[in-house]
C-alpha cells in the first residue's frame, strides 16, 4: 500500500515539473517572425508553434537548455547555452515542439525561403543551402553564438522601449542578427568596443546585468558591482551600454517601471506596495518617476486598464 502511495506521488511530481508554456510572437513584416521565450519557472515547459516546409527557422539559446522534439518523441535535439540551430526541410512541415528547461531562453527567426532567397539573390552560393543542388534538400546547422551576435540578442531580449516600436526595433535587429550569422568575414568575432572580444568579459556583463535586476529594490553603487563582476568601472559603463544599449541605471529604471507596470495590472497591490517591492521608500517618488516613464500616475493607469 505504502509502495502505491509512493508511486503515485512521484507520478503527481512529474506531472507538476511539466506545464504548458507560450511564445511571446513578434510579427515584423509578411514571412517573418520572431518567437522568444523565458522560462522562468521551476518547471520545463513545452512549447508547440505550426511552421510549414516554405519556413527557415534560426534558433538562439541564450540561457539554459532547451530540447526540440521530432517525430511524435522519436527524435530529440538539444540546443545548449550559447549556441543556435538552422532547421530547414523544403519537403515536409517542421512544426516546433518545443521542452523548455527551467531558467532557460530562447530566441527564434522564423523567415520564408521566398523572403531569404531576395535579402542574398545575388550571392547566394555561398549559402550552402541555398546553392541549386541543395535548394530542395532538408539543412540542419548548429553554431556558436559569437560575442556580435550575443549583443543583438541580449538587446532583444532586454528591450526596454515604447512598446508601440517593438515590432519596428525587432525588425532592424533581426536583420542584423541575419548578417552576423551570415557574416563571411574573418574578424566575424571581433566587437567595436575592444574588450568584448573577450567572451568572459561579456558573460561578467551579463552577471551585472542579473545583480541589479536581483537587487533592484537595494541595487549596489557602480564601483561595487564592477568589484563585484572582476571589471573596472569605465568597462562596466561601457562593455553594459554596448551589449544592452543603455546605462546602468537606466537599464534598471526601465525595469523596474516594467516590473511595477505587471504588479499594477495584476491587481494584487496598491501603489505603495508596488512602490516598495521595485525600491522607492515614499509613494510620491514611486508616482514621480512611474509618470517620467509612462506619462500617467500608477492609479490613472490602473483604472485605464481596469
Amino acid at each position: 500500500m505504502n509502495l502505491n502511495n509512493n508511486f503515485q506521488n512521484l507520478n503527481k511530481s512529474k506531472l507538476k515539473s511539466i506545464a504548458q508554456g507560450t511564445f511571446d510572437e513578434i510579427f515584423l513584416e509578411d514571412g517573418f517572425f520572431v518567437l522568444m521565450h523565458k522560462n522562468e519557472s521551476e518547471s520545463i515547459e513545452v512549447l508547440e508553434r505550426e511552421i510549414d516546409s516554405n519556413y527557415i527557422q534560426y534558433h538562439f539559446c541564450l540561457r539554459g537548455k532547451s530540447t526540440f522534439v521530432f517525430n511524435q518523441g522519436s527524435y530529440r535535439l538539444d540546443i545548449l547555452p550559447d549556441t543556435s540551430l538552422l532547421l530547414y526541410n523544403p519537403q515536409r512541415d517542421l512544426p516546433i515542439h518545443l521542452e523548455s528547461q527551467p531558467k532557460s531562453i530562447l530566441v527564434s527567426l522564423v523567415i520564408s525561403i521566398k523572403k531569404f532567397h531576395t535579402l542574398f539573390s545575388r550571392d547566394a552560393n555561398y549559402i550552402t543551402f541555398l546553392t541549386d543542388e541543395n535548394k530542395d534538400k532538408k539543412y540542419y546547422k548548429d553554431g556558436i553564438v559569437n560575442p556580435s551576435m550575443a549583443v543583438v540578442l541580449n538587446q532583444m531580449v532586454s528591450f526596454n522601449l515604447h512598446s508601440s516600436i517593438k515590432p519596428l526595433y525587432f525588425k532592424g535587429k533581426a536583420y542584423e542578427l541575419l548578417s552576423l550569422f551570415f557574416n563571411r568575414t574573418e574578424d566575424a568575432n571581433i566587437e567595436q568596443c575592444p574588450f568584448l572580444v573577450d567572451e568572459s568579459n561579456v558573460a561578467k556583463l551579463k552577471k551585472a546585468k542579473d545583480i541589479i535586476i536581483s537587487q533592484m529594490a537595494e541595487p549596489p553603487s557602480l564601483q561595487e558591482l564592477a568589484d563585484t563582476i572582476d571589471l573596472s568601472l569605465k568597462k562596466l559603463k561601457e562593455g553594459f551600454k554596448q551589449i544592452y544599449g543603455d546605462s546602468v541605471y537606466s537599464f534598471l529604471f526601465d525595469y523596474k517601471m516594467e516590473v511595477a507596470r505587471k504588479l499594477l495590472e495584476s491587481g494584487d497591490y496598491n501603489v505603495n506596495e508596488v512602490g516598495l517591492k521595485v525600491g522607492y521608500s515614499t509613494a510620491s517618488h514611486f508616482i514621480s518617476a512611474f509618470k517620467k516613464k509612462y506619462g500617467t500616475t500608477p492609479k490613472k493607469y490602473v483604472m485605464s486598464v481596469s
